[in-house]
């Protein structure tokens, strides 16, 4: 994927927070990188087979997400109507 799209899909992230993050993942091998030297100027992005081995874990993230967002949205109402400053 090209930065742009990366974005576009992530919604509010900023493009400094992206950047950093995706070198991020690209030094840990989670990704690669393929600058292409032309006007303007193009930039892929594509996961690479040690990220994809992290697949079955956000796979049961998404899963436990999905049977226990009621729970935890209970308890973020719980602790907004408890009159306590909410987190930053």
């Amino acid at each position: 994927m090209r930065f742009n799209e990366l974005r576009e899909r992530l919604g509010t992230i900023t493009a400094k927070t992206l950047t950093e993050r995706l070198r991020q993942l690209e030094r840990d091998g989670l990704l690669t990188r393929t600058h292409y030297p032309q006007v303007p100027p193009r930039v892929d992005y594509e996961i690479t087979d040690l990220g994809l081995s992290l697949s079955p874990l956000f796979r049961s993230m998404v899963e436990w997400s999905n049977d226990n967002m009621p729970l935890v949205r209970s308890a973020q109402r719980q602790y907004d109507d408890s009159g306590r400053p909410r987190p930053s």
